[in-house]
């Protein structure tokens, strides 16, 4: 299949707002594929290749001097062939490699299949093909049914391979896919609540309030002495945390998969900032190395050749506590709407970011985000200013819609004094009239144009809602934005009046 069918597929399914029109596109698509394109393809419409990292970022897609063809000529299996070679490229050399690679895939793709393939890189697609919609879609284009091609994604945490045997296996080969310790499973998700009280509102019964640490997802399989640890996008990093692998060998269970959080503490007990764990996820420096890890698990999805995952969360929890003992995250179940404020209380008192609520008659619906698991968590609002916006894609093209954003730094500490600092971009909770005024309000303010924005004089001021900041070498501030979305313009505030890098910064020291 030409990589062109994807594009052309991912614009229609980005200029509908229809579920139903973005699943008969996208079924449609899949059917065309032979076996070997399904799972590259997969990988493409989520903006997740299946070659993982690929060592380039915007700089480098954005920097490329290159004319692009005129006719479609790339088909799937020649760009994952290439980006196989950019993910291989390792040592001495490799920087060249890359660009050398960088410049012939642009050189053989048209100017609107390399805007596709750059987004797919950065992994900022956004053409509204999420995960569900596309499980659906599979479904569809192979006629089998939706909860059974559902399952098998779930617990195989394998879109691609599903996919693949959805469209060319059997219905049988489908349905036998189950719970394999030692094969990362897709995790339950969660949604958010305004407080505790809300929470159990919701739920409408008894639920287990649980601490929700500022650390990293883990999943943590174990048979025998062999020991398995994923992250929340099922990627393998046993080699990187020993200490994880022995805190699980210790444990009085022989086979298990355990889902739960990993964070480093500091010298007095509280937590240390989010990217000082995730820096262990990464390439092992020194500090990376000195950063000891210490796991705490919230569910356990098999034990002992019970498979649980279909089991109640009452019944997982009291297993759980049997299975890992002091490693059990900090709980208490109620239906006491204050005795649950205090221990959101508690929480947060103790440095972590708040609590998740969850239902005690709720199955593990693996991959999935619903009602029975909420997160309650304080927001963090700041006054920033914009310093560019990017062009949209699919339903926002001819918008400006993703914004650059800016703090003040009055001291001069990353530049001019008194000028600003990049911290983040965020194109969440635009809603349509935002974006048709910005559309028109930032050209009046243009200093210059680049490939893929329109940069503004900093005036003006937006309120950003944020789940805090992390530290950052891609700004020279030092820190980035986490979960950034936009609450509303500010044409109140000056843009000397906008929160400064400083405020920001302090953040990383809690």
């Amino acid at each position: 299949m030409l990589l062109n069918e994807l594009v052309t597929a991912t614009g229609e399914v980005a200029s509908t707002s229809s579920r139903l029109a973005k699943i008969a596109v996208l079924a449609t698509l899949l059917r065309g594929l032979q076996p070997d394109e399904v799972a590259p393809a997969i990988g493409f419409l989520t903006a997740n290749p299946r070659q993982g990292r690929l060592g380039v970022g915007w700089r480098s897609l954005t920097g490329l001097d290159v004319v692009h063809a005129d006719t479609p000529t790339l088909t799937v299996l020649d760009v994952d062939a290439s980006l196989s070679r950019l993910a291989g490229a390792d040592g001495a050399g490799s920087v060249l490699a890359r660009r050398g690679e960088l410049d012939a895939l642009a050189s053989a793709a048209t100017a609107d299949e390399w805007d596709f393939l750059a987004r797919v890189m950065i992994g900022e697609l956004r053409t509204g093909a999420l995960e569900g919609v596309l499980l659906d879609a599979i479904a569809k284009g192979s006629e089998r049914e939706a909860p059974v091609v559902r399952r098998a994604a779930m617990l195989s945490g394998d879109l691609g391979a599903t996919a693949r045997i959805a469209l060319t296996g059997d219905a049988d080969e489908l349905s036998a896919v189950g719970l394999q310790v030692g094969r990362g499973v897709l995790p339950m998700l969660a949604a958010t609540a305004g407080s505790t009280s809300e929470a159990l509102e919701t739920l409408g019964a008894a639920a287990s309030v649980e601490y929700k640490l500022d650390g990293a997802r883990i999943q943590v399989h174990r048979d025998g002495d062999d020991v398995r640890v994923f992250t929340r996008s099922l990627a393998d990093i046993t080699h990187r945390v020993p200490e994880l692998v022995e805190a699980v060998r210790a444990l009085p269970a022989e086979r298990v998969i355990l889902d739960g959080e990993t964070l480093s503490l500091d010298e007095d007990g509280g937590p240390r900032p989010f990217q000082d764990t995730m820096s262990r996820f990464g390439s092992m420096g020194d500090d990376a190395a000195a950063t000891v890890l210490r796991p705490w698990f919230f569910d356990i999805l098999h034990l002992d050749g019970r498979d649980l995952i279909d089991e109640p969360l009452a019944t997982r929890l009291e297993l759980l506590d049997r299975a890992v003992g002091d490693a059990r995250m900090p709980s208490v179940v109620t239906d006491d709407p204050v005795k649950a404020e205090e221990f959101s209380r508690q929480a947060l008192a103790a440095g972590h970011e708040g609590v998740m609520v969850k239902a005690l008659d709720a199955p593990y619906a693996a991959g999935r985000r619903g009602k029975s698991w909420l997160k309650v968590k304080p927001v963090l609002t700041y006054d920033l200013v914009v310093l560019a916006v990017e062009w949209g894609s699919g339903r926002r093209t001819g918008l400006l819609s993703n914004l650059h954003l800016g703090a003040r730094d009055p001291e001069g500490m990353f530049g001019e004094p008194g000028g600003f600092v990049m911290v983040g971009k965020t194109f969440k909770g635009l809603t349509d009239a935002t974006l048709r005024w910005q559309s028109e309000h930032f050209p009046t303010i243009e200093t210059h144009r680049s490939a893929y924005a329109v940069h503004v004089r900093p005036e003006t001021v937006v309120e950003i809602a944020i789940d805090g900041v992390q530290r950052s070498t891609r700004y020279p501030g030092g820190v980035a934005l986490r979960f950034a979305r936009v609450k509303g313009y500010r044409p109140d505030k000056r843009p000397d009046e906008a929160d400064t890098i400083e405020s920001l910064r302090a953040l990383l020291r809690g």
